[in-house]
């Protein structure tokens, strides 16, 4: 395993070094009950597992990009320093509650701890996974103890290895989570950064809620989405601690005009990177549905830490980014809900992208099921979305396969993830960049 600086500057920038999770038992939990687990929809967890292999054999062995995976990092090292074992397993004391009768709970916790040297590693880590509340209580006669274990808030979205922080220019700027949901995942992200000797630049504190799904690097600008996962004070935190560049776009969440104004669904554009990406040097990749309705807030850095607002003007992000010498590929609607833009850029001008056309009916048919049990929120949106599937189809234009991609020079990948795109994110939300250049 290489040593990185984990500092980037341009998201087109050759890609050297990632890091994933596989999903695991944790996905099983987030299935039970996909709408509060934040997932779009339901589907196979083993098909999504196999998908998720695919996808870093294609990052390995493709591109030759180094790919480290979260999970077997973090146990090929306890098990082989205590420090880092005793890290790990302080963590999940801290995460684990026993209930119920408190003389059984009391003696469960102390059977634990003293068992811990029997314990394999990967036992705390699920513990960490999964949250467990162990409830024991009493009966009638010998050894009858009535349990019931309750996983609260499993980490089903960890796979979304790029949210939990971002890697800027000052190196790692670890998130605050704006969803109860989410909002563990940096104790397990926080103790890799520890273990691979990473500093961290800025650990946002509440109530900032920043993740980095909202950052985009541009080399001599930045890109950060402000919104329902990214609020104020969390862009506040990433000016005065997380970036250097010269300039910095604050992009405002635009709202769908397809869906009505009182009953907005923030999940459609949640994040930045899922209706905005870069392919290249000079080519983006979004809605320009969106993109002329976000607004961007420009700010200029005066000294390290101190950014000033430019106030003389408003522009939409589609008026930025031209203004600064790129071109758009412009998607539908659909493209946009299937994680068109949520590629991953692996060089300048060479994507890993989403096979879109493999995504496109499980969405429908989600987008069918929300519309009928709420057709004033969603009809609208619906009937944009079976409009662009016809026209799509019969021109034969799914990204990336569009006219456009090959117009600007840009070598497209694609990857079936009809499964993990189901968790709400592509390629670009599962990977973590650590090293470009």
């Amino acid at each position: 395993m290489n040593r990185v600086d984990a500092k980037v500057r341009a998201e087109w920038e050759t890609l050297r070094q990632v890091v994933i999770h596989r999903p695991g038992i944790e996905m099983f939990f987030g299935l039970l009950e996909p709408y509060a687990s934040l997932y779009e929809r339901a589907f196979s967890r083993m098909k999504a597992r196999k998908e998720h292999a695919r996808l870093e054999d294609a990052l390995r062995y493709e591109f030759d990009v180094e790919v480290l995976q979260l999970k077997k990092i973090m146990l090929d090292v306890a098990d082989q320093d205590p420090a880092v074992r005793d890290r790990l397993v302080d963590l999940a004391l801290g995460t684990i509650e026993f209930r119920g009768d408190p003389v059984e709970a009391q003696l469960a916790r102390k059977d634990l701890e003293r068992n811990i040297p029997l314990l394999d590693s990967g036992h705390f880590f699920n513990i960490l996974l999964l949250t467990p509340a162990i409830e024991l209580r009493s009966g009638k006669g010998a050894r009858a103890i009535h349990l019931n274990i309750t996983e609260h808030e499993p980490l089903s979205n960890l796979y979304f290895m790029r949210d939990q922080q971002a890697v800027t220019d000052r190196g790692i700027m670890l998130s605050s989570m704006a969803k109860p949901q989410r909002q563990r995942e940096t104790l397990l992200t926080g103790l890799l950064w520890e273990i691979l000797g990473l500093p961290i630049a800025h650990q946002t504190s509440p109530p900032g809620t920043f993740e980095g799904g909202d950052f985009i690097p541009l080399k001599n600008f930045a890109l950060v989405g402000m919104g329902d996962r990214t609020n104020r004070e969390g862009v506040s935190q990433a000016l005065e601690h997380g970036l250097s560049f010269d300039e910095v776009g604050v992009v405002h969440q635009p709202r769908h005009p397809l869906l009505p104004g009182d009953r907005y669904d923030p999940m459609i554009d949640m994040h930045l990177d899922t209706y905005f990406n870069i392919a290249s040097s000079g080519i983006a990749v979004g809605s320009e549905t969106l993109l002329r309705r976000a607004e961007v807030e420009i700010y200029f850095r005066e000294s390290d830490g101190r950014y000033t607002k430019d106030d003389s003007r408003t522009l939409t992000l589609h008026d930025y980014v031209t203004g600064k010498g790129f071109e758009i590929i412009d998607i539908t609607t659909l493209e946009q809900m299937a994680y068109a833009s949520n590629f991953l850029c692996i060089r300048d001008g060479t994507i890993l992208a989403v096979e879109v056309d493999q995504n496109v009916r499980g969405l429908i048919a989600n987008l069918r099921a929300n519309a009928g049990r709420d057709p004033d929120r969603y009809g609208k949106l619906l009937g944009q979305v079976e409009k662009d599937y016809r026209y799509l189809k019969s021109e034969g234009q799914f990204f990336p396969h569009k006219k456009e991609v090959y117009q600007h020079d840009i070598e497209a990948y694609p990857i079936i993830l009809d499964n993990l795109t189901g968790g709400y994110g592509g390629a670009h939300c599962m990977t973590c960049t650590l090293k470009r250049g």
